[in-house]
C-alpha cells in the first residue's frame, strides 16, 4: 500500500512539469510581419479579382461555344435530316420505276410464255400430226407433194419461232432478276435511310433540358465512322445509275419484245396460209382427178356392159353359124352317094364347098372376135377394179387431206398474244 502511494506522487509530480517560454520578436520584426501579410493579402485579393474576370470570359466563352456548337449541330442535322429525305425520295420515285419494269416485264413473260406454249404445244404438235397422218394415203398418192413440203417448212418455221421465242424468254429472265437484285439493293439502303431518319429526326428534337439525358464513362469511341461523306453519297447514287441502268436496259427490251412477237406471228401467218393453200390446192386437185376418175369408172362400166352383151351376140352368131355349118356338110355327105356319073362336080357342090369355105371363115373371125371381145372384158373389168381402187385411194387422200388434217389446222390460230 505504502509503495502504491509514492509511485502516484511522483507521476503527478512528472505531469505538472512548465514548458519553456515561448520565442520573443522585436518590434521591428513584428512591423515587418505586418507589412507582409498586407501586400500578400493584397496579391491574393488581385489574383482572385483577375481569376473571377478570366472564369466570368471563359464561361461566357465557352456558353457561346456550346450554344453555337448546338445551334451548328442543329443546323447540320436538319440539313442532314433534309438531305436524307431528298434521297429516300429520289429512291422512292426510281423504285417505283422498277417495280413498275418488274411488273411490265412480267406481263411481257406472261405473253412470251403463252405464245411458246401456243407454237409448241399447239401448232407444233398440230402440224406433226398431220404429217403422220399423211403417211397414211394410199397407193401413188403417198407421194412428196406441195402440202409435205409446206408442213415441214411450217415445221421449220415454228421450230425457229420456238428457238427466238426462248431465247427472248431467258433474257427477260436475266433481266428481272437484275431489276429484283437492284430493287433489293434499293430497299436495303432505303432501310438504312429510314433508321437513320429515326436517328437524327430524335436528335433533332433532344435539347439541353431533355430527359433520359448520360454521360458515356466507356473506353470505346464514339465516333466510329469510317466512311466518309463522299463514300455514303455515292452509295445511293450507284444505286440510283444502276436502277436507271437497267430501266433503260428494260424498255427496249420489252419494245424487242412487242416486236419479236409481231414478227413470229406474221412468219407464222404467212406460212400457215402457204401451208392451208396447198391443201385447198391439193385437195381440190384430188377432187378433180377423182371426179374424172369416176367418170372413166362410168365409161368403162358402160362399155363393159355393153362388150358383155356383144360377147353374148358373138356366141349367139356363132351357134347360128354352127347351124349352117353342119348343114352343109350334112348336105355334102349325102351328096357324096350319088351313084355314077352323078358324083359330078356341078354348081351346087361348088356352092356348098363355097358355103363351107364361107361358113369356116366367119365363124374363124367370129370366133377372133369373140376372143378379142373377151379379151378387151377382161381388160375393161381390170381397169374397172383399178379405177375402184384409185378412187377409193383419193377418197382417202381427200379425208386425210379435207376432213383430218383441216380440221386440226383450224384450231391453229397465232395473234399478238
Amino acid at each position: 500500500m505504502m509503495t502504491t502511494t509514492k509511485l502516484r506522487a511522483q507521476v503527478d509530480t512528472v505531469s505538472t512539469v512548465v514548458p519553456p517560454p515561448p520565442s520573443r520578436f522585436t518590434l521591428d520584426e513584428w512591423y515587418v510581419n505586418n507589412r507582409h501579410r498586407y501586400r500578400c493579402s493584397e496579391t491574393q485579393q488581385q489574383l482572385a479579382e483577375r481569376l473571377l474576370a478570366e472564369c466570368d470570359r471563359i464561361r461566357t466563352l465557352t456558353e457561346e461555344s456550346a450554344r453555337s456548337n448546338k445551334e451548328e449541330v442543329d443546323y447540320r442535322l436538319e440539313e442532314k435530316v433534309k438531305d436524307i429525305e431528298f434521297r429516300k425520295k429520289e429512291l422512292l420515285n426510281v423504285r417505283k420505276e422498277v417495280l413498275h419494269e418488274v411488273d411490265a416485264l412480267g406481263i411481257y413473260k406472261e405473253r412470251l410464255m403463252d405464245a411458246l406454249s401456243s407454237v409448241k404445244c399447239n401448232a407444233l404438235v398440230i402440224c406433226q400430226k398431220c404429217l403422220i397422218v399423211r403417211e397414211h394415203r394410199l397407193g401413188i398418192d403417198l407421194a412428196r407433194d406441195d402440202v409435205e413440203r409446206e408442213l415441214r417448212k411450217e415445221c421449220e418455221v415454228i421450230r425457229g419461232a420456238e428457238d427466238l421465242l426462248v431465247r427472248t424468254l431467258e433474257q427477260t429472265h436475266e433481266q428481272t432478276r437484275r431489276l429484283k437484285a437492284t430493287l433489293y439493293y434499293m430497299d436495303h439502303d432505303l432501310e438504312d435511310k429510314d433508321n437513320n431518319l429515326r436517328i437524327d429526326r430524335h436528335n433533332r428534337t433532344l435539347t439541353d433540358t431533355s430527359l433520359n439525358l448520360a454521360l458515356y464513362h466507356g473506353n470505346a469511341r464514339l465516333d466510329p465512322s469510317s466512311i466518309t461523306l463522299s463514300e455514303w453519297e455515292m452509295q445511293t447514287n450507284t444505286n440510283i445509275v444502276k436502277a436507271s441502268k437497267e430501266i433503260n436496259s428494260a424498255r427496249p427490251l420489252r419494245c424487242y419484245i412487242d416486236t419479236i412477237l409481231k414478227q413470229i406471228i406474221d412468219d407464222l401467218n404467212v406460212q400457215k396460209q402457204a401451208t392451208d393453200e396447198a391443201f385447198r390446192s391439193r385437195i381440190d386437185e384430188t377432187k378433180s382427178v377423182k371426179m374424172k376418175l369416176e367418170l372413166q369408172h362410168s365409161e368403162i362400166m358402160r362399155q363393159a356392159n355393153e362388150m358383155t352383151r356383144n360377147i353374148t351376140r358373138l356366141e349367139k352368131s356363132i351357134a347360128e353359124k354352127e347351124k349352117y355349118m353342119a348343114l352343109a356338110h350334112t348336105r355334102l355327105g349325102n351328096r357324096c352317094q350319088r351313084p355314077g356319073l352323078e358324083l359330078c362336080r356341078d354348081m351346087v357342090e361348088t356352092s356348098l364347098v363355097e358355103e363351107v369355105y364361107d361358113l369356116r371363115g366367119n365363124v374363124s373371125m367370129l370366133q377372133r372376135m369373140f376372143n378379142e371381145a373377151q379379151a378387151s372384158l377382161r381388160y375393161l373389168l381390170r381397169t374397172q377394179i383399178q379405177l375402184e381402187e384409185d378412187i377409193n385411194v383419193k377418197a382417202n387422200t381427200l379425208k386425210i387431206d379435207e376432213v383430218d388434217c383441216m380440221t386440226l389446222r383450224q384450231s391453229m390460230s397465232y395473234h399478238a398474244y
